[in-house]
């Protein structure tokens, strides 16, 4: 798993039962998933025109709580890379308390953010993940 987020966890981040509420869960995660596009696919938002990523389906597991204070890592490993679409694993861990607080599962789909669909993942990319897929998955 790479590193791709740090932060904290502000009060005002915290929902009336003292927790990081779960918009703020997400937030985190989203944040993270520009950076893990960035670093694996060398990929950069706001190119104009240019292909995308489109978010189809999250998984995620609440794990440990979050409290005002902590201090917040997330981490990220692309788990599966198909034709249109990739799988990727993150764990929000908890520095503070040396947990994983959370984690989510997230699909997403290579977007041609002018005719607004799903399209196929360019060969050069695929290779460029090569190094970032698990033992034994091909891309």
């Amino acid at each position: 798993m790479i590193m791709v987020y740090k932060g904290v966890a502000h009060p005002w981040l915290c929902d009336v039962m003292g927790h990081m509420t779960t918009r703020h869960y997400v937030a985190m995660f989203d944040d993270a998933s520009y950076h893990f596009l960035s670093e694996v696919f060398g990929w950069a938002p706001g190119t104009a025109g240019g292909p995308g990523w489109a978010d189809v389906k999250h998984t995620i597991a609440y794990k440990d709580e979050v409290a005002a204070g902590d201090l917040l890592e997330v981490r990220g490993s692309l788990a599966k890379i198909g034709g249109k679409s990739i799988t990727v694993d993150y764990e929000l861990h908890n520095l503070t308390k040396r947990v994983i607080a959370a984690s989510l599962e997230s699909i997403s789909v290579y977007f041609d953010l002018t005719t607004r669909q799903a399209i196929t993942i360019p060969d050069a990319l695929r290779t460029r993940t090569q190094a970032f897929l698990p033992t034994g998955e091909a891309g």
